[in-house]
């Protein structure tokens, strides 16, 4: 294999790697190695009482969390023979993370040694000012990349039950309505 042909390998596999980060978790089974993270799962708690969880990666709204996992409710009901769901029990699971790193063009030897930028901005002050890695200028001298990350896990269960929903209950759905309304919404992943 030329240098050529293994370069462009390398950079089609990042590039495929980075696109699958880049991509909010479509509505897909929880299975470990996908190509993008999340997705639903549901354990049988007895015979009319389920307990349905979807999780998403930090692109996924709690929005499209919580759409998921009602989807899912509804989808379950059906597919196990029941005409409607009541949510029993509802949590929604937030993880934040907090990264904070510092500037790249930081103190110390790097790449090139001990070389570094040197940059020269009109300042508020007196005219123009200067920035080196050697001397700390309060302008630049610790800038750091903050970045908070967030994920959504939503977890409920419900209650199915056969013939028609019992009325006056918010949390009763119709198992079929639920999915014809939200289908047009789910996003499901490529092929």
């Amino acid at each position: 294999m030329s240098m050529r042909s293994a370069a462009a390998a390398a950079i089609l596999m990042a590039g495929v790697a980075l696109t699958a980060c880049a991509t909010a978790t479509p509505y897909q089974p929880n299975v470990p190695g996908q190509a993008v993270s999340g997705g639903f799962s549901e354990q049988r708690l007895d015979a009319t009482h389920f307990r349905v969880t979807f999780a998403g990666n930090s692109l996924t709204s709690r929005d499209t969390v919580e759409r998921y996992l009602l989807y899912r409710s509804a989808e379950l009901t059906v597919d196990q023979g029941f005409d409607w769901f009541a949510t029993v029990e509802k949590q929604v699971d937030r993880t934040s993370r907090t990264y904070v790193e510092p500037d790249p063009f930081g103190y110390g030897p790097g790449r090139f040694g001990y070389w570094r930028p040197y940059w020269r901005y009109y300042g508020a002050g007196p005219g123009w000012r200067r920035w080196d890695p050697w001397y700390g200028d309060p302008f630049w001298a610790d800038r750091m990349d903050v970045r908070t990350i967030e994920k959504f896990e939503a977890t409920a269960e419900i209650a199915v039950g056969k013939g028609p929903p019992p009325a006056g209950d918010r949390h009763v759905f119709d198992a079929r309505d639920v999915l014809a309304n939200l289908g047009p919404t789910i996003v499901r992943p490529a092929p």
